[in-house]
């Protein structure tokens, strides 16, 4: 009965005793299972060749292990009855050990794993797979619950294993989304395969730990892998400054396309290693980079880098500083580097020796930068050089509308025009210009050669005001009503009139709150709007007052959940004014908890008057890990008057590289009165603590304390320019672990000393 299921439940009352218990009875050819303890007993019958099919439907807290001895002609496959019909979820993950195994089919959803790792090529340190393969697989949004909670989506033990058209989306929690291993001599020189798999979006972790996939590990990083990692597309993946980690040898990245993904292809550890034909689109977003290359023998070849905004380490093409006899978790000299045939365009820096301080001295050597062309409308300079670069050969490169670079040498200007080509990379027009940039043939990995063709793609986020408009009228629980009824991505447009909210407004999804006239909100309770894990909140044209608050220290009109939060959230006030939040002292606009991450908050055309506490209190995580509270905190043409804590406490402590943030912007707002409170422990109008990018201008800050910023990592850019002080002091700007000068720029202020 080969490649056919044979079932028996109309063959007496013993046959459907035994289908009750081990779900079917099959050939050894193809095993359909449907609980189990079925697939217990199929996996001790399957023999090479044979397929276990696992029944579709929903699995819950499965933890499947799939061992067998297959061969190169006869593998054993473990798949679905119907390719994405058969989910795991609650606590489930999957480890094979073995040869020769294929596991296609399967979707993770709705759960996590209870161990490391969803999805393991092992059983443990000694039983591990090799020569095989695991294809169509999904892995979406399988989150622990908690932020920090380490776990890993994907680790490949063994060797000569196949990772191929999976899709991996939504890692929202702390770890590496997929990782190869070389903890064991049976890791090593491994030759896997990582090709086609969509790699989804990942949002802003705000911490160290949130790489899209690495090789190796510090430890391992001077051994060699051989993985290659091919035609993968990856696709906003935003989780910190490298996208990949590369952390070994003789490891080819090949036809990679990297899409508006904020951090690198980083070149972190080990030598000798192949970057070729990669595209990375930046399509003008905040911190999307290219290459960064560290470490002796890398060959970058063929590469395309548009639109990439990035800076420092996280730029469009980056040449490290090493640490000379560096220890084995720092940075090795970049030695025999070949740099060729690249086209970086409309890109905003190429940084060479970067990171040069008294520890990363050693500046690269015997490294060749040739061939390249490199591109910008704007004529700008881009390359930034921050060491002596003479042990760089540059030779025969272009640049296309600029002034020739800082370097004076091996560079050729030529006022040049670029078009797009049918594979959607521009190239110079002139035909003359051969040998230069990438080659014509380059054909970038798209997204619908990736992954699955039967699981959607679909967009990481629900935009505000993108569903229905639910109208409601301001009688007793109306507004209440009308979230708990209400769908992501609605608008609830609240008629003119005075609303008294009596309940927590909880907002578990995307709602805005938009006044259509004359709208006035108050509250009973210690806060209006709490925003739990899923929700965001935008409120526009709508007058909110704190004086029916309870009369209790500590009260907000908006914080989050008081538990850490693994969904990322955004939050935007329009048109909106705040007043009477003094019943009490330490009345905040906003409060956070550990644990919580905000991607944005936008204040717009707004007021705040009369506040006891302070008006964004973004301090929750002081454990100086690097972690912080928003990403963006972004502020223009608001007025705040007689606020007794600070406009905006802002930290994050630590002196790790791996993440972006915090930013903050300020422009053309009028602070009155601002920081004076005795309770405001800072003594300060704002306190910005480890921000690493701030852009102040166009203010008033009027009878107001001093602002504190202090640099604390990294290479912060703060600006201060065209502000008015009135009776405030200048602001105070301190280099905490530098040992240089205040770095930030002061300029064209009215009322304070330059």
């Amino acid at each position: 009965m080969s490649k056919q299921v044979a079932r028996f439940c109309t063959i007496g009352a013993s046959f459907v005793m035994l289908f009750t218990l081990y779900g079917c009875a099959v050939s050894t050819d193809e095993i359909l299972v449907e609980n189990q303890n079925a697939y217990i007993e199929a996996l001790k019958n399957v023999q090479p060749g044979g397929t276990i099919k696992l029944a579709d439907g929903v699995w819950e807290d499965f933890e499947i292990l799939f061992t067998g001895i297959g061969t190169a002609e006869k593998p054993i496959t473990l798949t679905a009855q119907t390719k994405g019909k058969v989910i795991l979820s609650g606590q489930s993950n999957l480890r094979l050990a073995g040869e020769h195994l294929i596991v296609s089919g399967l979707v993770f959803k709705d759960g996590y794993t209870p161990t490391s790792e969803v999805v393991s090529f092992r059983r443990n340190n000694e039983e591990l797979a090799n020569n095989s393969r695991i294809t169509e697989v999904v892995i979406d949004n399988y989150n622990q619950p908690e932020r920090y909670e380490v776990d890993f989506w994907v680790l490949m033990y063994g060797k000569n294993n196949r990772f191929d058209h999976n899709h991996l989306v939504g890692k929202r929690n702390k770890g590496v989304t997929m990782a190869v291993r070389l903890n064991t001599i049976d890791s090593q020189e491994n030759h896997h395969r990582i090709d086609h798999n969509y790699f989804g979006p990942r949002p802003i972790l705000g911490s160290n730990g949130g790489e899209t996939l690495r090789i190796g590990t510090s430890h391992y990083s001077r051994t060699n892998s051989f993985t290659i990692v091919e035609n993968n597309y990856f696709d906003r993946s935003d989780g910190e400054l490298e996208i990949i980690s590369n952390k070994s040898g003789r490891n080819t990245f090949r036809n990679n396309t990297f899409y508006q993904s904020r951090g690198t292809l980083t070149m972190r550890h080990g030598n000798n290693n192949l970057v070729e034909g990669n595209v990375f689109f930046g399509n003008g977003a905040d911190h999307t980079g290219g290459i960064r290359v560290i470490n002796g023998g890398q060959t970058i070849l063929n590469n395309y880098m548009e639109g990439l905004k990035g800076t420092r380490f996280g730029g469009a093409f980056v040449v490290m500083n090493g640490v000379p006899n560096s220890p084995i978790n720092r940075y090795d000299q970049v030695k025999d580097a070949n740099i060729s045939r690249n086209t970086i365009v409309n890109s905003d820096n190429i940084q060479l020796a970067a990171g040069s301080d008294a520890e990363r001295s050693a500046a690269p050597v015997d490294s060749r930068f040739a061939n390249n062309l490199i591109f910008n409308a704007d004529g700008r300079d881009t390359f930034t050089i921050y060491d002596d670069v003479s042990g760089i050969d540059f030779s025969d490169n272009i640049i296309g509308r600029a002034a020739p670079n800082s370097l004076g040498y091996g560079f050729k200007v030529m006022d040049i025009n670029m078009s797009r080509a049918e594979n959607s990379l521009l190239y110079p027009e002139d035909n003359g210009i051969e040998n230069v940039g990438v080659s014509r043939d380059l054909k970038p990995t798209s997204k619908d050669a990736t992954g699955v063709d039967w699981y959607p793609k679909a967009e990481p986020l629900i935009a505000f005001s993108s569903g229905q408009t639910i109208e409601v009228q301001p009688e007793e629980g109306a507004l209440f009503n009308a979230v708990q009824a209400a769908k992501a991505g609605d608008i609830l447009l609240l008629v003119p009139g005075h609303y008294v909210v009596s309940k927590f407004l909880k907002l578990d999804k995307p709602l805005t709150f938009k006044g259509a006239d004359d709208v006035h909100i108050s509250y009973e309770r210690s806060t209006l709007f709490q925003i739990e894990d899923g929700g965001s909140l935008q409120l526009i044209n709508l007058n909110i007052s704190g004086a029916d608050a309870p009369d209790n220290a500590g009260n907000s009109v908006i914080r989050t959940s008081p538990y850490a939060m693994l969904q990322n959230y955004r939050l935007e006030i329009i048109d909106t004014s705040f007043s009477d939040l003094d019943v009490n002292h330490s009345f905040n606009v906003m409060t956070v908890a550990k644990g919580t991450f905000a991607d944005q908050i936008l204040v717009r055309n707004s007021t705040f008057a009369d506040v006891t506490g302070a008006v964004f209190k973004l301090d929750k995580e002081s454990d100086d890990f690097g972690i912080y509270n928003a990403e963006y905190l972004t502020i223009g043409n608001s007025t705040f008057d007689n606020i007794k804590g600070a406009l905006v406490d802002f930290y994050r402590g630590g002196t790790d590289e791996s993440t972006f943030g915090p930013h903050f912007s300020l422009q053309n707002s009028t602070l009155s009165n601002v920081g004076s409170g005795k309770r405001n422990k800072s003594k300060s109008s704002m306190q910005l603590h480890g921000v690493q990018v701030t852009d102040m201008s166009g203010n008033i800050f009027k009878d107001s304390r001093p602002f504190l910023i202090n640099h604390t990592v990294g290479e912060p850019k703060t600006r201060i320019t065209k502000n008015k002080f009135v009776a405030t002091p200048a602001p105070l700007v301190s280099e905490l672990n530098s040992g240089l000068a205040p770095t930030a720029v002061l300029q064209d202020n009215e009322g304070i000393n330059p």
